[in-house]
């Protein structure tokens, strides 16, 4: 299959930075790989953030220009440095950040630029993170109450959120993704019991906040996606590949989602959505960083040489 180009466009909302990695620096930010893989994926979407005045901030921008993420919505601050972050591996590979505060994007401000890009686009993405500033959480406060496609990545950063704030987030979206360990807290800030099953968790978390769509992802174990209008859960196993890092894998796997469940010109099923999604992310997964460098047809051969269910 060639490259496409898609009439779906959408905005993403939050944190730019440099991950210090052990071998070396890499573009990083759960929004912005989501904006990386979209529009690899052929969907226009627009990263609305802020970088600082300095040579950090115009790397990010040159970078992501090569990379054809758009820089419409780049903000620059002339008092608060470009975000980095200090990224650790340890020995199971699991991934643990040291975040700065504050930061450029700390500051993100809202115009009527970023109000007529929210509302003509088709999704808007939003996590937590960009929100543990009052700054940048009022300015997103804004953006979702002209969005038309609320979606949010539950990111949980420790010291960087607040029961009360990531409620307030939930009552915003009409698509939730988290993983397991971000489901635990969830139910637990409801007061859930242990004994709850994952699907009681999330069924009470989409009545309480009136969330139409919610994934959860389990790492080596695959996704579930639930749908209130369809009163279903569909599970995906994982493909089974040799783990690089899991640097920006739940991020691919929501673009490769969103990539699919908003298109225009065709109907897709929640199951082709969701193998793609599967697909994408285990070539992430398999890959250096969280944004390799691919195109539509690599990902199309990987997702051919690696069925979720073999013969």
């Amino acid at each position: 299959m060639k490259d496409e180009k898609l009439n779906t466009k959408g905005v993403c909302f939050g944190e730019v930075l440099w991950d210090n990695l052990p071998t070396g620096r890499k573009l990083g930010g759960a929004p912005l790989n989501v904006a990386y893989h979209l529009n690899k994926l052929g969907i226009r979407t627009d990263m609305l953030t802020r970088v600082g005045n300095d040579a950090d901030g115009k790397d990010i921008k040159t970078l992501c220009a090569e990379l054809m993420i758009p820089l419409t919505l780049f903000q620059k601050d002339e008092s608060y440095p470009t975000s980095t972050v200090e990224v650790h591996i340890d020995d199971n590979k699991d991934v643990h950040y040291e975040i700065v505060f504050p930061v450029a994007w700390d500051y993100i401000s809202v115009g009527q630029k970023e109000i007529d890009a929210a509302s003509q686009a088709d999704f808007f993405v939003f996590g937590s993170l960009s929100t543990r500033n009052n700054i940048s959480y009022q300015a997103l406060q804004t953006l979702v109450k002209v969005a038309n496609y609320r979606v949010f990545d539950i990111n949980l950063r420790t010291p960087h959120y607040t029961q009360e704030r990531i409620f307030e987030l939930l009552s915003y979206a009409d698509l939730v993704k988290m993983n397991e360990e971000e489901l635990g807290f969830v139910a637990k800030w409801l007061g859930l019991s242990i004994d709850e099953t994952d699907g009681q968790k999330v069924e009470a978390i989409m009545t309480v906040f009136d969330v139409d769509e919610l994934i959860v992802t389990y790492g080596a174990k695959g996704a579930n996606y639930h749908s209130k209008a369809g009163n279903f859960c569909y599970h995906l196993s994982a493909l089974k590949v040799e783990v690089k890092d899991t640097i920006g894998s739940g991020d691919s796997f929501l673009a490769a989602f969103l990539s699919q469940r908003c298109r225009q010109d065709k109907q897709v099923s929640i199951e082709e959505m969701l193998e793609f999604a599967a697909a994408l992310s285990g070539f992430v997964t398999q890959s250096s960083g969280a944004c390799p460098s691919y195109d539509l047809r690599t990902i199309n051969r990987f997702q051919w040489l690696n069925p979720l269910y073999p013969e």
